[in-house]
């Protein structure tokens, strides 16, 4: 399977098409990512009809990334505030220091010309013999009475400018404190959200408490993954599609890891009855970037039943990527990504206990063994 315009290598060597040709494959595309959407929607909302708690959860969880994000802009409104106004509070520092710097050398000429008396040119002239002496001594006392004017007029500036940045401070003050206590707001909003994601998971618990429950829910959750798959294979396969790509082919054993992290689940192991793991599950902090491990379409970005937010690239020849569990998805359904792209920021969505990545590759829709495909054993 390949999806529209895959490559990036194959598409520039091939020559320009015609005008028609070009309008006829955009036409197509925008046919699959309709397509792709319209499964999208009634997966999930077939999924979901049947289970009212996965519903909730998908609702919880939605709802914590959207006060988790909100949180996170206002915090960074006011670091970036905060550093203004120590910009700000450092300039006022230094104006401060030149103001005193200008006054005292403004006193100092001040004091000689004091010393000198009130008609100190005209002592001076009436004092020299040689009109040339005299001539140079007048030439002195302009270049003095120049001086002190320019004093005088850098404390005129110094001063204004303090009173400015004395307004542009309190103006920042205020902005601060309007952003600490927007940031309480969205915290608290974050909270509520975050209780009302674990009432759901108590819920969903509660309900799976037997061994035989909990496999039913796997068993459900991997068969909605099963469908779309299918679904979604089958959408494209009714499509005219690009040359099918072998660049992933090539790649086995050269991929980098989507994320970085510890390996906590293997190709293959049990989880429950006869349920195996498809991929593998990678522990790893909130927010890390998840990575596309090879250049693709992305033809899903939507939560699904047990693995929350959901991104899958197509990398052509009939290979997919899945990257499951996210905080928040980077990318749409359509758009084309390089390797090492950032898809999403790692989370908990799904129901997991904890910040972590589920990683699977297929091929032509059956699950493989992913380790073998990196560069390295572990992430």
């Amino acid at each position: 399977m390949a999806f529209l315009g895959v490559t990036g290598a194959a598409g520039a060597a091939a020559p320009a098409k015609p005008e028609a040709e070009a309008r006829r494959t955009e036409e197509q595309l925008q046919a699959v990512r309709a397509e792709i959407e319209r499964i999208s929607r009634e997966v999930a909302q077939s999924r979901l009809q049947h289970d009212h708690l996965a519903q909730d959860l998908k609702s919880a969880e939605l709802s914590v990334g959207e006060a988790r994000e909100a949180w996170l802009e206002v915090r960074r409104q006011r670091a970036e505030g905060a550093q203004r106004r120590a910009q700000l509070a450092a300039e006022k520092h230094a104006r401060e220091s030149d103001l005193a710097d200008n006054r005292a050398a403004l006193r100092q000429q001040i004091r000689a010309a004091y010393e000198l008396g009130r008609q100190e040119p005209l002592k001076l002239l009436l004092n020299q013999k040689d009109p040339a002496v005299a001539g140079r001594m007048f030439a002195y006392y302009g270049y003095f009475g120049r001086a002190r004017a320019g004093q005088i007029h850098l404390i005129e500036e110094d001063v204004d400018r303090i009173a400015e940045l004395e307004g542009e401070l309190a103006a920042e003050d205020a902005k601060l404190a309007e952003l600490e206590g927007r940031q309480k707001t969205q915290l608290s909003a974050l909270e509520a959200a975050r209780e009302k994601r674990s009432a759901v998971l108590a819920s969903l618990d509660a309900r799976t408490q037997t061994r035989a429950q909990s496999l039913e829910r796997l068993k459900s959750e991997q068969s909605g993954l099963e469908k779309l798959l299918h679904d979604l294979r089958a959408a494209i396969a009714r499509y005219p599609t690009v040359e099918g790509n072998d660049a992933f082919t090539r790649l086995r054993g050269k991929l980098s890891w989507p994320v970085t992290g510890q390996l906590i689940a293997r190709y293959g192991e049990a989880r429950a009855g006869g349920v195996h793991w498809d991929g593998v599950l990678v522990a790893t902090e909130r927010g890390t970037p998840v990575k596309a491990v090879c250049a693709g379409r992305v033809i899903y970005a939507d939560w699904l039943p047990g693995l929350g937010l959901l991104a899958i690239v197509d990398h052509g020849d009939g290979y997919l990527s899945l990257y499951g569990h996210n905080d928040k998805l980077m990318k749409a359904v359509g758009e084309q990504v390089a390797a090492g792209d950032v898809l999403a920021a790692a989370g908990d969505s799904g129901g997991s206990s904890r910040p972590e990545l589920y990683f699977e590759i297929r091929k032509g829709g059956k699950p493989v063994d992913p380790r073998p495909w990196f560069r390295s054993a572990d992430p």
